[in-house]
């Protein structure tokens, strides 16, 4: 029989071709938001076990308040990995501060901005010379807050624009020391079911399709554990999927992370798109917002989104 002989050099580049991803290893330092509905399929993969499935340890190493808190953490290396918003991971990359990549969205939408039940404001136009509340500066729903007033014609100069922690803004709200408050589900949902506000605006009409957080991976986790992040974002995937297949368990376990009743769940869940691959374009138009308002120092915009934005690992999995 006539052997076949393959040059070294064709084996190289065929296999130098194709992404070899090492064995999973070691335990992932998980972080993410209090009380953020936005991060449910983390909590589904906890919950059902997708991320022992995929052989990787998952430790819950912190819960965090806002955004900027948990990219702080990213910056004293506490974390591998964590799921928050895009706009607070851009600043602290755009700026230096931590060095994560996005490899996937957790979800879009999902926000609102919530009013007095009882209150006279009928419009974003009306929020001018209003104090209302923000989760913290350069995050998502800051974002959508000043988005909104600019598209009404409001100055955000004319608006008393303060940070409280979402967990605090409905207390502030009924006891009239804010006007009104922006933040993620299910906060504006439990305004509602409490009686105690009302949505003036929901992130969709602000801007329709936008993400909202992101998985984010910490620089130096990344280079080292390919294999870890791509088990990881398996179980990701397995989970966003899993809530739009079995919603009744997805709320089952949203209020168990939570801690909110069956009716607040539920409206909420309904505000929140869950999916995983981000754009690129959308990565600019948070970088242009930051700059805009100077949250974040000068970057080549397309460069910054490319490297910021690396789902080459994700699109492995789902293609």
């Amino acid at each position: 029989m006539k052997r076949i002989i393959v040059p070294a050099l064709l084996i190289f580049v065929v296999l130098g071709s194709i992404p070899v991803f090492a064995a999973p290893s070691g335990k992932v330092r998980l972080g993410y938001l209090r009380n953020d509905l936005h991060h449910l399929a983390a909590w589904v993969a906890l919950d059902k076990g997708f991320f022992k499935d995929e052989g990787i340890t998952v430790e819950v190493a912190g819960i965090f308040n806002a955004g900027p808190e948990e990219m702080a953490a990213f910056a004293s290396k506490s974390l591998d990995i964590g799921y928050l918003g895009m706009a607070p991971s851009v600043t602290g990359v755009a700026n230096k501060a931590a060095r994560v990549r996005a490899v996937a969205l957790a979800n879009a939408e999902g926000s609102s901005v919530v009013v007095g039940k009882d209150s006279a404001i009928r419009g974003v136009q009306d929020l001018a010379g209003k104090t209302v509340a923000i989760p913290g500066y350069s995050t998502v729903q800051d974002f959508l807050l000043r988005k909104a007033l600019g598209a009404a014609g409001v100055d955000p100069k004319k608006v008393n624009i303060i940070v409280i922690k979402p967990p605090e803004m409905i207390v502030a709200l009924k006891s009239r020391q804010i006007d009104a408050f922006i933040a993620w589900e299910p906060h504006p949902s439990k305004a509602v079911t409490m009686g105690i506000g009302r949505v003036l605006i929901a992130s969709p009409l602000i801007w329709k399709d936008h993400p909202c957080c992101v998985v984010a991976v910490e620089g130096g986790f990344y280079r080292k554990n390919p294999g870890t992040v791509k088990a990881f974002l398996k179980a990701h995937v397995r989970a966003t999927e899993y809530i739009h297949k079995h919603p009744d368990e997805a709320l089952r376990i949203g209020m168990k992370y939570t801690g909110m009743d069956e009716a607040t769940v539920r409206e909420a869940i309904g505000h929140v798109e869950y999916q995983y691959l981000g754009k690129q374009d959308d990565v600019k138009e948070y970088v242009r917002y930051l700059l805009n308002f100077g949250y974040v120092k000068p970057v080549d915009i397309d460069a910054f989104a490319r490297e910021y934005l690396d789902q080459k690992i994700l699109r492995d999995i789902v293609r």
